[in-house]
């Protein structure tokens, strides 16, 4: 084994057991999926009811009014992996040709013209309904009593609302009620209250009352989240002109049918063999495909090269990932994307020819017959038009953020270089799900009042130019960052993980999956070793911008990694000892039934429990 051996101290034990475990991004969520496993749920009744809290308590990362994705297998079927999907697309009024008349060179960051059709509480009542178990009063209950009583706040949802309270206090008065009582900025640790959003909870509740069976009464919420009172007050909120990150004052297009229209729905897995594994992901609609392209063309390596703590090793992962982003910028969307050819071995071995000795500094798609690749505006910095640099105010004239360190860097004018949230559960039966809630951020919009959170601002994944595979279309969905990951063995699932990170999720999977699969590592040791990523590509999120050449490392990389890294022509920032990735993972041994669990120990909030 040529592979980095671990260190053997970890920041927390690689939990084991056979009953259930539970990880994700905020201690409060695991704790809440545990309690129901504990109380006889599944593992889709336990996520269910963990991620309604990541509402409450991570609201800086993700809302109600957000998007999600999941990847899960149920016992039934415990080697058939299946998408939840929970994008949700853009409106019928969401045309390139208004946001142009609107004096808009890009969909904003924020404000509500950014806006998809709200998916996330769709789709885990999907779930819920289709291979849950519990009723939906037992699952709500944690979100309710936490949002009607108060929870202990994060110092990162006070540092979030102090970076935008200006913005708040000037422009969105409703945001500035809502998330700074008494006019100020929660403090760490306050007990904070969002009733509104508990009330919302209840009168969903309460619609389904009546209803004869757990389906209907489910299915009764779903209706009054898309066609009732949330619906009603989401598009009435639109249609007041508000400032979004142009500078700019506009409405928002979504409306009522937008609303009705869509459904959340399940998906095929896109999936790819690696080392004796299947890693499964969403289809192209996103960005996972790209980590199945990366590891297609690290296949082909000897295990020397695979091994992220090395300056050859995280060479070769770097010059990969550049490959397989660039392939996302060029081909990916919800359109007809030739995913077979991308992720062919003919075509992986030709990217993997492109990797040399020396860091690239171009944008280099691959050829694809019969297909033209976009080629994306190459932005290295921007200021929007409707601003002057004197106006553009702090971090505009830059606009790429600082190096995508920590959660989540979030400008004066609202738009966030996107962090989220994540969890993962299994349980004692098999069944084993691994999601990424996001979207709905206290800072994206306006707050409703009424309901208690604001919309999301996913429809920034689109290009206003004609002709790309992710053009603003109405009722097609936005390219999503989320990309949370199933790993199967013998056909039968073992892993499921994800990380927050808008760009960096699949960049920071991917060590913990070289690391296991290849090095022998530990859940924790993997989650505790040092991540990296590249910055060497079109930015998801506004402005769009990219650094060629760019990498971003933890310090704990080591002194002579790095430099090796820079002689090779890396463009290194470093970023500290401890601020890249936020994974959580659980896995399942499908021959002992021996559960395993990790979590991230950065930002000390992410938290894995189980037994």
């Amino acid at each position: 084994m040529t592979f980095t051996r671990p260190d053997p101290f970890t920041t927390r034990p690689t939990l084991r057991g056979t009953f259930g475990m539970s990880a994700s991004t905020h201690w409060t969520a695991t704790a809440t999926a545990q309690a129901v496993l504990e109380r006889g749920g599944n593992a889709f009744d336990a996520a269910t009811a963990g991620a309604f809290v990541l509402h409450v308590v991570e609201p800086h990362l993700n809302g109600p009014g957000g998007d999600m994705t999941g990847v899960f297998v149920t016992a039934e079927a415990p080697g058939k992996p299946m998408v939840l999907m929970g994008q949700g697309p853009a409106p019928a009024g969401a045309m390139p040709g208004h946001y142009r008349s609107e004096g808009l060179e890009l969909v904003p960051g924020s404000g509500a013209l950014a806006t998809a059709v709200p998916a996330a509480v769709d789709a885990w009542l999907l779930l819920l309904r289709d291979h849950g178990t519990w009723e939906l009063p037992a699952v709500l209950e944690f979100a309710v009593g936490y949002a009607r009583d108060g929870h202990p706040v994060l110092g990162r949802v006070g540092a979030t609302v102090a970076a935008v309270s200006g913005l708040f206090r000037e422009h969105w008065p409703t945001s500035a009620e809502l998330w700074m009582p008494e006019g100020r900025v929660p403090a760490d640790g306050e007990l904070f209250r969002n009733p509104a959003y508990a009330r919302t909870l209840e009168r969903l509740l309460e619609a389904g009352a009546a209803e004869s069976s757990r389906e209907e009464r489910i299915d009764a919420a779903r209706r009054e989240w898309c066609e009732g009172f949330v619906a009603t007050a989401m598009v009435r909120s639109v249609q007041v002109p508000h400032r979004h990150s142009s500078g700019t004052d506009h409405r928002g297009v979504l409306a009522m049918s937008d609303l009705a229209a869509f459904e959340a729905g399940y998906e095929d897995a896109a999936t790819i063999e690696f080392r004796g594994h299947t890693i499964a992901k969403t289809g192209p609609w996103g960005q996972g495909p790209a980590l199945l392209q990366t590891l297609a063309i690290l296949d082909g390596f000897a295990d020397e090269y695979l091994d992220p703590s090395t300056e050859l090793g995280a060479h070769t992962i770097l010059e990969a990932q550049k490959l397989a982003l660039a392939d996302r910028e060029a081909y990916y969307g919800d359109t007809d994307v030739p995913l077979d050819y991308l992720l062919s071995a003919e075509y992986a071995a030709a990217r993997r020819a492109l990797i040399t000795e020396r860091a690239s500094l171009e944008f280099r798609p691959g050829q694809v017959p019969g297909r033209e690749p976009f080629h994306p505006p190459l932005r290295t910095e921007y200021v929007p038009s409707s601003l002057g640099n004197d106006d553009a105010g702090p971090g505009l004239r830059g606009s790429r953020f600082s190096a995508g360190v920590g959660e989540p860097t979030v400008l004066a004018t609202g738009e966030t270089r996107g962090d989220t949230c994540h969890i993962d559960v299994v349980d004692r039966w098999g069944n084993m799900i691994s999601a990424t809630p996001s979207g709905g951020w206290l800072q994206s919009s306006p707050a409703i009042p009424e309901l208690g959170f604001c919309l999301g601002t996913r429809l920034q994944m689109t290009w206003l130019e004609p002709g790309t595979p992710s053009t603003l279309t109405p009722g097609k969905r936005p390219r999503t960052t989320l990309t949370p990951t199933l790993v199967l063995r013998n056909g039968r699932a073992v892993t499921a993980l994800g990380s927050p990170g808008g760009d960096q999720q699949d960049q920071w999977q991917l060590p913990y999956l070289l690391r296991t699969i290849v090095g022998g590592y530990s859940p924790q040791q993997a989650i505790d070793a040092p991540m990296f990523h590249t910055t060497s590509m079109p930015g998801s999120f506004w402005p769009r911008t990219w650094e060629p050449g760019g990498a971003v490392v933890e310090d704990r990389l080591g002194d002579g990694v790095i430099a090796g890294l820079e002689r090779r022509g890396h463009r290194i920032t470093r970023a500290g000892d401890w601020t890249l990735g936020r994974l959580s993972a659980v896995v399942r041994d499908p021959l002992t039934g021996v559960l395993q669990a990790a979590a991230n120990p950065r930002g000390g909030q992410g938290y894995a429990a189980g037994r």
